[in-house]
């Protein structure tokens, strides 16, 4: 089944690729050649996962996405005070090519412009710039998870036309915040712009930092944690320029873009994204790229403020129609078959908010199990709400398993608006909409019933009382004078035939034909099925025992016939063959001990 993330990207591709303001970077030669038509979008999640749509693969230069990168490595090589004296971290508000020092100490306002580049270019470690430029090297292949590589015409085209840059690397060593040959410096600044990157390399960068400087799929560490925060934090204040401060705002994410039409955007601890377009608006930043993060910022609740958690959180146990079956009891035919086949019925037990990265991770766990899956059933007991985002995707999911024959269900949802009203909007009207049950046990009898197949358990069956358990191994001319003082009594669908708490007549119930369900009240009104009772079984044989009121209320589900026996008969004709009681008092017995035994299974499974 295709993730539905990826369709959605597919279609937020799609929407936007008609956009066509902006034009391409035209101030370093080179960048004309990019074509204005590329676009990619890619998203990466915390255990590495890449979800990527149209032009991710194409190699562009990096540009200023570099900065913030090589401010870490600088952080993390000199320490933060020497840093901090070098380099400062007010936003300027001026374009990227501004002169944006400090009017006292010469240093620059922030790392994000090119004065601020420029310095921390000079500050990482190594004995000279060629030390230098294989430290930044590295340090760039840990964050992109590969081997780097340079666009030399692009290197050329910037460094031979470079001459502002060179006159602020020149005011630099003026103000002593270089301290080397500041052109060697320059050139290796130009040589970090002219990396080549593709839009799922900076999705794979930005997980790095959403991930607390951990590359999610090499597992090496690229920075130190605590340097991470500063650079999310100089990435949110500075990273889009003099846009930064509407972004923050608007799109509420640490970012960082180039000129070469990359924007790189960080959630922590949920997603990484980068985005290819080279159309830039007035300041500088890639115009689809800006529309695609205020879109997915929006559908997916992706602002930094909003409340977000671990998404692997949402999901807590993980369990089968194996190890909780319903408590219904079936023919002995059925209950062989459930025994082979009830391990394809999965228990998801979601837990929190479900946003969008907790819904992708549930979805594709989903997708991990669903070769050995028929069924999956989300209880949503422990959910507090979903966003309307999340349950796209859940319905998207839900479609896409049921057109491979996996159903979908929800448990325990009870009404609650939170969760009832997104996962209704998200229905279509050509959709059937979803099934959801008020408790667990009526989900898995559902599924079980699909597993079986409907005409498994809803042929007309009809039994007789050597079809009891409760009367196993009682000879059969017993049977009949059971039969001769009993009666057959027919309930209409959805008759109550017990009610709890009523005084006990007495009476015995065997099931010759239809289904009922035990219920017991619950404290808000509601009630809890105990069990769901088919032809040859019987309810009310506590009777047996002298109890004197109902424990619990009993409902036709279809039309029943029982054969009811009172226990004073059955007494009467034990008087005279004792073997009878004796009988049904120990299969009586065999048969608490077998509840008893699946009760304990369950209370184990959902401990």
């Amino acid at each position: 089944m295709r993730s539905p993330l990826q369709t959605y990207l597919e279609e937020l591709h799609s929407q936007l690729g008609n956009l066509q303001a902006g034009a391409v970077a035209s101030y370093i030669p080179e960048l004309t050649k990019a074509n204005p038509d590329w676009f990619g979008i890619s998203l990466v999640t915390m255990d590495g996962v890449a979800y990527s749509v149209g032009d991710s693969e194409q190699l562009f230069t990096i540009q200023s996405i570099s900065k913030p990168f090589v401010y870490g490595t600088a952080l993390a090589d000199r320490g933060l005070e020497l840093v901090m004296n070098k380099v400062g971290v007010e936003p300027s508000g001026d374009a990227f090519n501004s002169i944006s020092l400090n009017p006292q100490t010469g240093a620059p306002l922030n790392p994000m412009i090119n004065a601020g580049a420029i310095a921390t270019s000079s500050l990482v470690a190594g004995r000279d710039p060629e030390a230098q430029w294989q430290r930044i090297e590295a340090s760039m292949a840990a964050f992109m998870g590969r081997d780097i590589n340079i666009d030399e015409a692009v290197y050329r085209s910037e460094s031979e036309t470079g001459f502002r840059n060179r006159a602020i690397a020149w005011m630099l060593k003026n103000f002593g915040i270089i301290d080397g040959e500041p052109m060697a410096s320059l050139e290796n600044y130009f040589r970090q712009c002219s990396i080549l990157v593709s839009g799922r390399d900076l999705a794979y960068m930005a997980a790095t930092l959403a991930n607390g400087g951990v590359h999610p799929l090499t597992g090496q560490r690229a920075l130190p944690e605590e340097h991470v925060e500063r650079m999310l934090s100089v990435m949110a204040t500075c990273g889009m320029y003099d846009f930064a401060g509407s972004w923050l705002y608007e799109v509420g994410m640490p970012a960082k873009s180039g000129v070469g039409g990359g924007i790189i955007a960080v959630l922590p601890g949920r997603f990484g994204i980068g985005i290819f377009s080279p159309r830039l608006d007035e300041k500088g930043n890639s115009v689809r790229g800006i529309a695609a993060c205020k879109q997915l910022s929006q559908d997916f609740n992706l602002h930094v403020f909003s409340h977000a958690r671990d998404p692997h959180m949402v999901l807590g146990r993980v369990y089968t129609g194996a190890d909780a079956p319903s408590r219904r009891q079936p023919v002995p035919e059925a209950r062989v078959l459930l025994n082979e086949l009830a391990q394809r019925i999965k228990y998801l037990s979601l837990h929190g908010f479900l946003a969008v990265d907790g819904a992708e991770y549930i979805i594709r766990r989903m997708q991990e199990m669903d070769a050995d899956s028929d069924s999956f059933i989300l209880d949503m007991h422990q959910v507090t709400g979903v966003s309307e985002s999340a349950a796209r995707l859940l319905n998207q999911a839900r479609l896409g398993f049921g057109a491979a024959g996996i159903a979908v269900v929800y448990s325990r949802i009870h009404d609650r608006a939170a969760i009832m009203n997104p996962l209704s909007k998200s229905v279509q009207k050509d959709d059937h909409g979803f099934l959801s049950f008020e408790d667990n046990d009526l989900a898995v009898e559902w599924c079980e019933n699909r597993l079986l197949g409907e005409n498994t358990l809803t042929t007309a069956r009809v039994c007789s009382l050597a079809d009891s358990t409760l009367f196993k191994d009682v000879p059969e001319a017993l049977i009949k004078q059971v039969e001769a003082v009993s009666r057959t009594q027919a309930f209409a669908q959805g008759e109550c035939i017990l009610t709890i708490g009523q005084a006990a007549d007495g009476c015995v119930y065997f099931i010759e034909s239809g289904h009922v369900s035990i219920l017991v009240p619950l404290e808000d009104g509601a009630h809890q099925r105990i069990a769901s009772l088919g032809p040859g079984m019987e309810f009310g044989e506590m009777a047996l025992l002298g109890q004197i009121t109902r424990s619990a209320s009993v409902y036709a589900d279809t039309a029943v016939t029982c054969r009811i026996l009172e226990s004073r008969d059955l007494d009467k004709i034990s008087d005279q063959m004792p073997l009878l009681k004796i009988t049904l008092l120990q299969n009586l017995a065999k048969e608490m001990a077998s509840k008893l035994r699946r009760a304990t299974q369950w209370i184990a499974v959902l401990a």
